[in-house]
């Protein structure tokens, strides 16, 4: 697998010379199959969305957009695909399923329909299926094993994702508020059965990184994970490998490498992800 990391920010995107490296577009990973560069899973619709047209060049999209949960910074790339707003373009949309069983096109126009944005989900060019995915089961997803599992965030229901190609494991976890369940061994969080078990063994543990420790008390309400956490996540569930993911929107480039440097020798190896990387497995 090739994983292309599109857009690594959360909540709105950065803008300015202080963000410049590590980039500002918001939660957005395409996934490649074997040695293929045209990827054909895409994790979450942030406007990282946008650089996934240049990824094709040119070409429409045929693939699956598969997301977290449904906040904005999720989303706003949606209409702005360029490659799945395509006549040549199909795509299938899942999300979570959702608590009171609304289909997943009538979820989406909550947010973008009039007067809100121009055109609904419908109104995108090319074949578009929009569906819903059960937690607890694995799916079949465009020549991937996609598991998913509820994970505790605030406003909405979210999914983490465990996703195979066979041969190398993902673990997607963009968004995650631990500390709802517990303050955990070291005030972090709890390391629950759901995070456990989605990046138990796997290759890159991709996760939330909202927040430093001393940020915890004041602010893991709103509902994001420390980076340590993610750490020591990967080392309860033996992955081997952490990509520090959804960095706050104010968290500049020298922040940011400074959280690199302190984590550089953590158990397992850390990357703090920065829009354009490229992870190949």
């Amino acid at each position: 697998m090739r994983l292309n990391f599109c857009g690594t920010r959360g909540s709105t995107q950065a803008v300015g010379a202080e963000f410049l490296r590590y980039g500002g577009h918001t939660s957005c990973v395409a996934v490649s199959l074997g040695g293929d560069v045209a990827p054909t899973l895409i994790l979450d619709a942030g406007t990282g969305l946008r650089e996934v047209t240049a990824l094709l060049a040119g070409r429409p999209f045929t693939g699956t957009i598969l997301l977290s949960h449904l906040h904005w910074d999720h989303l706003h790339g949606l209409p702005f695909f360029g490659a799945g707003d395509n006549d040549g373009a199909s795509v299938t949309l899942l999300l979570p399923e959702q608590d009171d069983g609304a289909c997943a096109e009538s979820v989406l126009e909550r947010g973008m329909s009039p007067p809100h944005f121009p055109i609904r989900p419908r109104d995108l060019r090319g074949a578009w299926t929009f569906g819903t995915l059960a937690a607890g089961r694995r799916h079949a997803v465009g020549g991937f094993t996609v598991q998913a599992r509820e994970i505790p965030h605030k406003g909405g229901r979210t999914f983490g994702y465990r996703i195979s190609d066979g041969k190398s494991v993902i673990a997607y976890m963009p968004d995650h508020c631990p500390t709802s369940l517990g303050p955990g061994p070291d005030c972090l969080g709890e390391y629950h059965a759901a995070a456990v078990a989605l990046a138990a063994g796997a290759d890159v543990l991709v996760h939330d990184a909202s927040l430093l420790p001393a940020e915890v008390a004041a602010e893991a309400s709103f509902g994001h994970a420390a980076a340590d956490y993610a750490v020591g996540l990967a080392v309860t569930a033996g992955a081997r490998r952490v990509v520090l993911f959804h960095h706050r929107p104010n968290r500049t480039d020298t922040e940011l490498d400074e959280l690199g440097s302190r984590l550089a020798h953590a158990p397992v190896p850390v990357t703090v992800a920065a829009d354009k990387g490229i992870i190949e497995l």
